[in-house]
C-alpha cells in the first residue's frame, strides 16, 4: 500500500461523491476491471495528494485535468505532485476533460497501451 495523508479519506470520499462529467464517463470504462483485467480506484488518497484514478497493477495514476491545470501555478503544482509520484514508482497519465468527454475511445486505448506494457 502507498503512503497516504489519513485526514484526506473524508475529503476523498466527497471527491467520489461529487465527480466531474469526465471523471463519471472515464470511471465507467475503468471500473469492474474493464481494462486487461486490472482494478483501479478512484479518488485515492497516495502522500498528501488524492489522484483520480489509481491501478496498483500497472503502478499507473490517471489524471483528469480541468482549466485550472492549465495555469502556470496549476502546471507547477502538477510538475511537483508528478515528481513525488514518480519518487514511488507511478507513471502519471494527464488527459484534460475535452479529451476525455469527446474522445474517450482514445483516451481509453491509450491507458489500455500502457497497462498492457506495464502489467504482469
Amino acid at each position: 500500500m502507498k503512503p497516504y495523508n489519513k485526514n484526506l479519506k473524508q475529503v476523498s470520499r466527497d471527491l467520489r461523491n461529487n465527480m466531474t462529467e469526465a471523471e463519471k464517463l472515464l470511471w465507467s470504462r475503468l471500473r469492474n476491471k474493464q481494462i486487461l483485467g486490472l482494478q483501479f480506484y478512484r479518488q485515492k488518497p497516495i502522500l498528501n495528494y488524492i489522484v483520480d484514478f489509481y491501478c496498483p497493477a500497472a503502478n499507473l495514476v490517471v489524471e483528469c485535468d480541468g482549466s485550472q491545470h492549465y495555469t502556470d501555478e496549476g502546471l507547477e503544482a502538477d510538475r511537483v505532485r508528478d515528481e513525488a509520484l514518480a519518487q514511488l514508482g507511478l507513471k502519471v497519465l494527464r488527459f484534460y476533460n475535452g479529451q476525455v468527454l469527446g474522445e474517450i475511445a482514445g483516451v481509453e486505448e491509450a491507458i489500455y497501451h500502457y497497462c498492457f506494457k506495464e502489467s504482469p
